[in-house]
């Protein structure tokens, strides 16, 4: 086994170009997909059965472990928590008729092709969308690997390492639409609805937020608060609460004003004391955008704070079962290949080529291929796209005002230890450490990593500018510190406890736009100045601002703009074709 590895995920895809660009299929099953119906699989689940529209019944289900390191296979029993109840809320409603509305739209009398750079969540949602509505999507994506901001690579040893954490919330009614959609909410495991943090001052205890099933929202968020003693005092809930009253009496208008102040000052002018930000909204403002309170706009949090008390499962959370290219991207890839569409690895863009009307004549790939289309989507992270933007849009105020949106830098590191650690939960855990923001043990949380005898903890390394740039050796040194306090009785930091049998550090220098305050009017509108060009990303204008939702969301705004101006763009392609054919 190696001991360690890196990679960057600006710059690295899977390891040895695993992924043919024509044939996906055969590109999963040489990254070693297995389906998980397959008795010989990692793990073999058995699919919990559906009662009505929505609701599952935990199930104990008897697990086939593969052995590692000459351990013996063991039947271990997992416990599924059920899907919760989102289907009836009023966002997702609200997405499901927005999606049914690419279904459900006329034929076009000549399908659209749609060039979109980017196969990240935004890229691909934009693709799904716009072949539901009857068009061609060509989809290309500059690494080996789907996925974007939730790529994965498989190790020598077979074992996935990630570009982050991921966490699917009750409140994301894009992404919950997208896997019924696609028919893998099965592919979620649901976690008790809980928030639980570390407590820094007592090494090795956790203080939790438990929220009653039987008490509706935003009831069960306040008994939550009320009942934990550990963290805030009874006056500093009080001084909290009264000064969240402006946030839920304003509701959305008041949230969006909010986008000058930072989280810290926001706190501080509503007489909020410092403590509640120090014990609470550092972990959260790691978590959500992986910065801390004193850059953080506060737009964030009350965004997050909203979806969070205004639905009863908005803060519930779920793990994907496996790795995110395969048991996520690739329905969706399978998706568009069954409409037409196509999707092709690397294809990295070199150049965005104009006409002489200032429009997009063609994609140049740095292969030399030249890619044209009726339409342009880039649904790449938004520092990519200022790095391609073509000099003559430079000054056009739409693309000005990108300069203020600049991606967060985020570190990913995954351990393996020698033992299974006790002293963790089946949940995602809030480090509420100075350098990590939350952590989970994902040979406990996660079907397909599942281990009886070893854990691996995969953790966020957040805020990470100044660590963006210093070696993996000493990126770990400083992970273990925090872990000795995390797991005091399990872990030290010269290893003389648990010792590690391997780790993967995965940097991303540029993540998600860093969500600090004044930066909400600089966010585009997914359709540009430039006709037949398009955006998405979670950056663009959406209401979820950084986030897998976000993403997904965009992706749709996209296609629904580019469906509303069909009529403009098969005109305009049809001009093009009876230009060429005059010359």
């Amino acid at each position: 086994m190696t001991l360690c590895g890196s990679v960057s995920a600006a710059s690295f895809g899977c390891q040895s170009n695993r992924i043919a660009i024509g044939n996906l299929h055969s590109a999963a099953s040489k990254c070693g997909y297995r389906d998980t119906l397959d008795q010989n699989n990692i793990l073999a689940f058995r699919v919990s059965e559906s009662i009505g529209d929505g609701l599952r019944i935990p199930e104990a289900r008897a697990v086939k472990i593969r052995s590692r390191n000459g351990a013996r296979p063991l039947q271990v029993v997992c416990v599924d928590y059920p899907r919760p109840e989102l289907d009836n809320t009023l966002n997702f409603l609200e997405a499901a008729y927005l999606s049914s509305s690419f279904r459900t739209s006329p034929r076009p009398s000549r399908p659209l092709k749609i060039v979109i750079a980017g196969a990240g969540l935004a890229g691909l949602s934009t693709a799904k969308y716009l072949a539901d509505a009857g068009h061609k999507p060509l989809l290309l994506e500059a690494r080996d690997v789907l996925g974007g901001k939730v790529a994965a690579w498989k190790d020598d040893d077979g074992d996935w390492y990630e570009t982050g954490l991921h966490i699917f919330f009750g409140a994301y009614p894009n992404m919950q639409n997208l896997f019924g959609e696609l028919g893998i909410n099965d592919r979620l495991q649901w976690k008790e609805h809980s928030m639980i943090f570390a407590m820094p001052n007592k090494p090795g205890e956790f203080s939790r937020f438990d929220f009653l099933e039987e008490l509706p929202a935003p009831l069960n968020g306040i008994w939550a608060i009320l009942k934990n003693n550990e963290m805030l005092t009874w006056p500093e809930k009080v001084k909290f609460a009264i000064g969240l009253l402006p946030a839920m009496v304003g509701g959305q208008e008041y949230v969006e004003a909010q986008d000058g102040l930072s989280v810290q000052e926001w706190m501080r002018k509503q007489g909020i004391p410092d403590r509640v930000t120090n014990e609470v909204f550092i972990a959260m403002s790691k978590a959500l955008n992986f910065i801390n309170p004193d850059e953080l706009s506060m737009q964030c949090i009350l965004i997050a704070l909203n979806r969070f008390l205004q639905e009863k499962h908005g803060s519930k959370m779920a793990f994907l079962d496996g790795n995110p290219p395969e048991r996520l991207c690739m329905p969706i890839v399978d998706h568009i290949l069954s409409l037409g569409g196509e999707v092709k690895l690397n294809s990295r863009i070199q150049t965005i080529e104009l006409n002489n009307d200032g429009t997009v004549k063609s994609f140049i790939l740095n292969s030399g291929d030249v890619i044209e289309g009726d339409a342009y989507v880039f649904a790449t992270p938004v520092d990519i796209l200022k790095l391609l933007l073509p000099e003559s849009w430079k000054e056009i105020l739409y693309f000005k005002r990108l300069e203020k949106l600049v991606g967060v830098p985020v570190i990913n590191v995954h351990i393996w230890f020698d033992r299974k650690l006790k002293n963790t939960y089946d949940h995602l855990l809030f480090s509420r450490s100075p350098l990590l923001s939350v952590y989970a043990d994902m040979s406990v949380t996660c079907k397909e990593y599942y281990n009886p005898n070893q854990s691996m903890l995969e953790l966020v390394f957040a805020p990470a500018e100044e660590w963006i740039s210093r070696s993996d050796s000493e990126i770990i040194d400083a992970t273990m510190k925090e872990l000795a306090k995390l797991f005091p009785d399990e872990i030290a930091a010269d290893q003389g406890k648990a010792k590690i049998l391997k780790y993967h550090v995965v940097k991303t220098p540029r993540s998600v736009y860093k969500t600090v305050p004044g930066c909400e009017p600089c966010r585009p509108v997914q359709r540009t100045p430039i006709e037949g060009f398009y955006l998405a990303g979670d950056y663009t204008k959406q209401k979820y601002l950084a986030s897998m939702e976000g993403a997904v969301l965009s992706g749709k705004l996209c296609a629904q703009a580019i469906v509303q101006d069909y009529e403009f763009l098969f005109a305009s392609a049809q001009r093009r074709l009876a230009q060429a054919s005059i010359h």
